[in-house]
């Protein structure tokens, strides 16, 4: 009789979906997927089943929508794979973050309780909740004042994304669900929890979102700098043994065990964050190798041997990428959603009905009208802060601007410089890199955005490097089979097991000389508004945001 395949799942817990897929250990052959869509996608205007309206800036999320990924795509991705529950080695997972939750000591949600259902801070906060920016900027101001150590490591910034801010956030406007928060847990780690009964923290959430380094959160002493209250914040709410990328978590409970189809006690590995994982399915887990995750928003990861303060960085954390390393973290926080946000709400019809008689979705019918126009000839630069700057201003009150418009210009041209714009800040994140003596030599662009040939010789022309691509549409979810795999022994590390699984298409796009010189004009231009709007040369987009605000609440 045959022997049968081992395999790993992976599973991919997205802004607005889950994914499964079905991997083979000996070489990453994907050998079936499936996709669960959240019932509740993302929650920014009345919670659900009730009146309790949002305010600005808050983007939640459901916790249940997360467990019916594991009731759903993992079964189907399984039987679709031709695999069987026996032939499954290992399970892992990712999660966008800084995606958290409060919830009691035994994990559950805080928003599953009746009594909290109409209380907006019982919730998930997405990654994209940005309503903590006023917290974010008196940390920060904290930090740089009592000249905190650990702020060098976060490019000098922390984000309104991140723990610290949300938590404070939490705490000030609701202290009541404050109180009875007995756990402040990473989406990333709270899945784990589900899924083998065992709370364990991942080394890179809590690295890179919790401002963990050399062995230690930021001191009480801070904390009580802030607001008293808030003293014990990690020691209460946070702190949890910490394990490496790659480890083994536990096991899977008789429950994950009957909603996952899969036998009790398979390997469980240890939580991820999607952009991070991502590195060793695109084989870019050496130094120097910089991941562009690119979708919705674009995640930079890179490993390094050499340890730089960042300016404008999301962290550097050792072991937060691949064992042994530095790990670096920067980001966008709106690239895909940028463009989806045009096309939406700003092409006319008559284009409508064009794409659609040449069989063409509107984002392609674009791309082939802007890349019929020289470099520049639109005569547009734009910044791409429609949702905020993560690196390297890290300052989500920003916002988009586009200048140089006419009375004939067209969709096209401004479709083309919002993909220029996102190439620019790719640009300028990597010029950050290099001043603080952090090399990078090659991009590797995984998600789905990489389909988009023009798009993708766009970004290695305005960068000047050579793009890789990873040979994948599954980035994430193959990136947690791999971390699978270590965690259930088959391969003795993250290294080795990218080498083997791992997919990449190298130097898929090279720069062209000609149209980078031309590039470089445009990118003049772009950091010459980057720094005017955004290092304070004129602060109209803040005074904007505040009138906004302003308006709203009146």
């Amino acid at each position: 009789m045959t022997a049968r395949r081992p395999v790993v799942i992976g599973v991919d817990f997205g802004t607005l979906s889950g994914r499964a897929v079905v991997v083979a250990v000996d070489d990453g052959e994907e050998l079936g997927s499936a996709v669960h869509e959240y019932s509740h996608a993302v929650v920014t205007g009345a919670l659900p089943g009730s009146d309790v309206r949002l305010p600005h800036d808050w983007a939640l999320q459901v916790p249940s929508d997360y467990l019916d990924v594991l009731r759903t795509a993992v079964p189907k991705a399984l039987a679709t794979s031709g695999a069987s529950a026996d032939d499954v080695i290992g399970i892992g997972t990712d999660f966008t973050a800084c995606t958290v939750l409060p919830t009691l000591a035994d994990g559950t949600p805080l928003s599953d309780l009746p009594e909290y259902a109409d209380r907006p801070h019982a919730y998930v906060k997405l990654w994209r909740h940005h309503a903590a920016q006023g917290q974010a900027d008196r940390i920060n101001a904290l930090a740089h004042a009592r000249g905190e150590p650990w702020i060098g490591r976060y490019g000098g910034k922390l984000s309104s994304e991140w723990e610290l801010a949300k938590g404070l956030q939490l705490l000030e406007e609701d202290p009541e669900l404050y109180a009875r928060t007995e756990r402040w847990v990473e989406a990333a780690d709270w899945i784990i929890w589900q899924l083998c009964g065992t709370y364990v923290r991942n080394a890179c959430t809590a690295g890179y979102k919790a401002v963990y380094q050399d062995g230690s959160y930021p001191s009480p002493d801070f904390l009580a700098a802030l607001d008293e209250r808030f003293t014990g914040f990690f020691e209460s709410k946070v702190a949890q043994p910490l394990a490496p990328l790659g480890g083994l978590a536990g096991g899977l409970t008789e429950q994950a065990a009957r909603w996952t189809g899969l036998r009790p006690g398979t390997p469980v590995a240890v939580g991820n964050v999607d952009a991070h994982v991502t590195a060793p399915a695109a084989q870019a887990v050496e130094p120097g190798q910089m991941l562009a995750v690119m979708g919705t928003s674009t995640c930079h990861v890179m490993n390094s041997d050499q340890l730089g303060e960042v300016a404008g960085m999301c962290g550097v954390v050792r072991d937060g990428i691949t064992p042994g390393l530095w790990g670096y973290e920067a980001g966008q926080s709106g690239v895909g959603d940028i463009f989806a946000w045009f096309v939406r709400n700003a092409v006319p019809a008559a284009y409508e009905r064009a794409a659609a008689e040449r069989n063409l979705d509107l984002h392609q019918y674009l791309t082939a009208l802007a890349a019929e126009q020289a470099v520049g000839e639109h005569g547009l630069v734009a910044l791409d802060w429609h949702s905020g700057n993560r690196s390297v201003l890290v300052d989500h009150e920003l916002s988009g601007l586009v200048v140089g418009l006419t009375l004939g210009t067209r969709p096209e041209e401004i479709y083309r410089a919002l993909l220029e714009a996102t190439a620019f800040g790719t640009r300028k994140i990597i010029e950050s890199f290099q001043a603080a003596g952090v090399p990078v030599t090659e991009l590797v662009v995984a998600g789905g955005l990489l389909k988009n040939q023009f798009l993708m010789q766009l970004y290695a022309d305005v960068t000047r490097r050579p793009l890789s691509l990873l040979s994948s549409a599954q980035g994430p979810a193959l990136g947690s089979a791999i971390h699978a795999a270590v965690a259930a022994g088959a391969y003795p590390d993250v290294h080795a097991a990218s080498a083997a699984m791992g997919h990449k298409q190298t130097g898929a796009y090279t720069p062209d000389e000609r149209r980078a010189a031309a590039y470089d004009a445009l990118y003049a231009e772009y950091s010459a508004l980057h720094d005017y709007f955004g290092r304070g040369g004129n602060d109209v987009m803040h005074r904007l945001r505040d009138i906004k605000r302003k308006a709203a609440t009146s």
